[in-house]
């Protein structure tokens, strides 16, 4: 008999997960935040097996049929996350976590990156 973990090692995308689990979803809501909703997944998934069993919301100790509803209910709120929200405001992966979500370039760089300007320095623009 396939254990729970066996058959979710075989789902390979946002989608499979959903309807392996039987939630209903948006699938323009998966498209667009598919690994978002996955890496919340996981981050609740941790975040439940870091708890004490004697908590109520740990999943060690729960049999075959508690843990699929758990897992049930963490994807459920992974998704509902980003029905609500958007990546930017949910800051999941690093990118958005780091400057709010956006980086700085310095100009000079940007100058330097200009096709015939990599050798000119300050100096012979003087001139």
């Amino acid at each position: 008999m396939d254990t729970l973990t066996q058959r979710l090692k075989a789902l390979s995308s946002a989608e499979d997960f959903m309807q392996f689990f039987g939630i209903p979803f948006d699938e323009r809501v998966v498209q667009v935040n598919r690994l978002h909703i996955l890496k919340r997944f996981y981050q609740y998934l941790h975040q439940a097996n870091s708890l004490p069993p004697s908590s109520g919301e740990g999943l060690s100790g729960l049999d075959e049929v508690a843990l699929f509803r758990r897992y049930r209910e963490l994807l459920v709120n992974a998704y509902q996350d980003f029905v609500n929200s958007t990546p930017a405001k949910e800051k999941v992966f690093k990118v958005f976590q780091d400057a709010d979500g956006t980086q700085h370039v310095q100009l000079a760089s940007l100058r330097e990156s200009l096709p015939g300007r990599k050798r000119e320095t300050p100096a012979a623009r003087a001139a």
